[in-house]
This record gives C-alpha cells, structure tokens and sequence, in this order.
C-alpha cells in the first residue's frame, strides 16, 4: 500500500498502526521517515514484506525548505539551534543554483547525519547521538539526479525538489549547502513525494489507505508472465534461463499474480524470493 505518512510520528508508528487495523503481523515499509517529514511510505503486508528490499532501491523524489544561517542539531528544524551565521542574508538565487549544479548534482560523497536509523557496532547513531556520543562516518557514494532551488517570501529560505537515489539525507544537502555558501543551514517542511513511480497523489492515510495487488510491488521492474512447466519450476524455486532485460524480474502467472521475484545469476535467473508454491 502507499501511505501519506503524516508528521510528527515515526515509520514505525505507522507500522504498528497497520498491524492493529489490518490484524496481521507481518507488516514493513521499505524506506524510513523522519518524524517531522511527510509523504510516501511504501508498505507490505504479509508475504509482500519479502519483496520489500526491492522497493528500497527505488530512487526517491523529495521537497522542502533550506532556512540559510541557522544550524540545528538534527539538521532540521527539530533539533536544537547550534550555530548562527549572520553574514548570509546577501545570498542570491544565483549563487545557491551555481553551488547546488556545481557541487551538490550527479554522483557526490555524503557523510551521513549522526540523528540517523544507520547502524555503526550495532547500534543505531540515533541512540548514540542521544547519549552526546558522536562516531566518524565515513562518506558514503550517492547520486542526486535533480536538485531545483526556488525563492520563498522569506530571504534566507530556499523551496528545493530533490530527486536522487536511495540513501540520500535530504538533511545532509541541507547542511553541506549552507556549509558551502560560507554559512550553515537547515532543513524543514521534508516531503516524500514519490519513490519510483509510487507518487503522493495516490497515497493515503494510514487508516485508509488500501492494499494493492502484490504484483504492484514490482511494477518499477520487469514483469514477465509465465506457464506451464516454467511456472512449475518458479513455485519449486528452480533457476531458469534469463529473462530479457536486465532484471530483477515479477514473475507473474496467467491470472497476473506475482509468484515469485527472480535476480540475474551466471547468464540465467535465479529466485531471490517465492511467494506461491504448489
């Protein structure tokens, strides 16, 4: 399903609030959100919790504002203030487009933010950045595909569109653009306006949003249908020959329900997950 996850709680609320409504344990979201961010959550339900990983790697699509001269904690506008700079008003559109085309589009390096759900010794930077404990992160490779900027009515506040791929800190952007403009910044009002062509127009609330065919899961990647002896073959989980295109590949069965998800493997294509066996 695709939920229109509201703010001021968390992806795992959203789960647990699923689970009662929907009497069914299994239930998972294939990307979090932070509590104040908004917007698309892709959530599955029981056997689809398997296909989630896939979802995952979907590139996502996100706005919100970048406020110029104010560090926050979090870097966003739910932490504590933590740096002031107030040599920045002099900024113009110009200026943060360049530095955004220039520095912060196409492949990057991002040191992640230490209010984050990543695990660092096995456990979660969150948890240590409550305890006043900050770790070195080291950068990790992240495409930003897009990144718009737009005036508001307010100077040193900046609308941003950012589409890039999965694992990319919005917060982070935030932070580095205002470090390069010779400044700080952060961020607020963070939307999730899509995540592959899983848009915010057709997400819901979570306690209406309704569920979708479990082949909708993979419709972001090749389908193909099969039958037969092959279809024997995908319910018993046996490799078969490549499909065409790159894969991963939904197989579907005649009827168009997803019976198993299949990766590449030594020229042919193995199952990476089997949802109906005989």
């Amino acid at each position: 399903m695709v939920v229109d996850k509201p703010a001021g709680i968390t992806s795992h609320d959203v789960v647990a609030q699923l689970r009662r409504r929907l009497g069914e344990r299994r239930v998972g979201h294939s990307g979090t959100l932070d509590p104040g961010a908004t917007g698309v959550l892709l959530v599955g339900v029981g056997k689809v919790t398997r296909v989630l990983r896939f979802l995952t790697d979907l590139p996502k699509t996100y706005t919100g504002e970048v406020v110029l001269g104010v560090e926050t904690s979090t870097l966003d506008d739910g932490g504590e203030v933590t740096a002031r700079h107030e040599g920045m008003s002099g900024i113009t559109l110009d200026v943060v487009q360049a530095t955004v085309r220039e520095r912060l589009t196409g492949p990057i390096l991002q040191v992640p933010p230490m209010v984050s759900a990543l695990h660092v010794d096995g456990r979660r930077l969150h948890e240590l950045a409550r305890e006043g404990i900050e770790v070195e992160r080291p950068p990790r490779p992240v495409v930003v595909h897009r990144f718009d900027v737009e005036v508001t009515p307010s100077a040193l506040v900046y609308r941003i569109r950012v589409e890039c791929s999965s694992g990319t800190y919005v917060r982070s952007l935030a932070a580095d653009l205002g470090r390069l403009l010779g400044g700080g910044a952060h961020l607020r009002g963070l939307r999730r306006t899509g995540i592959g062509s899983f848009d915010v127009g057709e997400a819901r609330p979570p306690d209406v949003a309704a569920l979708l065919p479990p082949a909708e899961a993979m419709r972001d990647y090749a389908r193909v249908t099969v039958g037969g002896d092959a279809l024997d073959d995908v319910r018993h989980g046996r490799s078969l020959p490549a499909f065409p295109g790159d894969g991963p590949w939904g197989v579907l069965d005649a009827d168009g329900d997803l019976v198993a998800v299949y990766e590449p493997a030594g020229g042919g294509a193995k199952p990476a997950v089997v949802l109906v066996g005989t």
